[in-house]
C-alpha cells in the first residue's frame, strides 16, 4: 500500500535513527493515514487522507 495522502499528496519522509553510540541507521516517518469514506467529485469513495486534512476540512465525510 502506498503511504501517500489522495488529497494533497503527503509522503513518507526519509533520514536516520542515530544511537547514543551515534550508530547511524536508515529510517522513515509515515504520514499518519486514515481510509475515509467521502464524497470525491460527487461520488462516495473510500480514500487514504491524512489527518491534517481531515482536520482541515478538506475532507468531505459520508455516513
Amino acid at each position: 500500500m502506498a503511504r501517500i495522502c489522495d488529497l494533497c499528496g503527503k509522503g513518507p519522509k526519509y533520514g536516520n535513527h542515530i544511537s547514543h553510540a551515534h550508530n547511524v541507521t536508515k529510517r522513515r516517518w509515515n504520514p499518519n493515514l486514515r481510509q475515509v469514506h467521502a464524497l470525491v467529485q460527487g461520488t462516495p469513495r473510500t480514500i487514504k487522507a491524512c489527518t491534517a486534512c481531515i482536520r482541515s476540512g478538506k475532507v468531505i465525510k459520508i455516513g
